[in-house]
């Protein structure tokens, strides 16, 4: 199996849809469902062998804006995903540290796909980090 990716939603639907395109694209899903749980699934950053999140930005059990700056602080890159419509929400989905914010359409449409695209771009920044020191 691939690299482990923590999937933060609340909504079981989705949840459930971002799980099977995890597997599909060929990593691991870890599912939580508060802030609470991704902080302790990220606890050891790219180290402790989960360096990308997934995080649903609609959610109401949480502030997604506030999980991606927790994952981004552990190290994890991350992929959100929210409305199509909602501009103002995706551009504070990058400012948080988002390395993509895509619409719920793109992930229904081609959920596997998206997620093997951004997994080949996405660099958990722990390595990047590390690598950039080495040199």
């Amino acid at each position: 199996m691939g690299p482990r990716i923590v999937i933060l939603a609340d909504d079981l639907i989705w949840s459930t849809r971002l799980i099977a395109a995890v597997r599909a694209a060929g990593a691991e899903p870890v599912a939580v469902r508060t802030a609470q749980a991704l902080d302790a699934a990220l606890a050891g950053g790219s180290a402790g062998g989960i360096g990308h999140a997934i995080v649903d930005l609609t959610a109401r059990a949480y502030d997604g804006i506030d999980a991606i700056a927790a994952a981004v602080a552990a190290d994890a890159s991350v992929l959100a995903v929210g409305q199509h419509d909602d501009i103002a929400l995706r551009k504070r989905a990058f400012a948080a540290g988002a390395a993509r914010v895509l619409a719920y359409r793109k992930l229904a449409d081609d959920g596997p796909g998206a997620i093997r695209t951004w997994l080949e771009r996405a660099t958990p920044r722990a390595s990047a980090t590390a690598e950039a020191r080495a040199r």
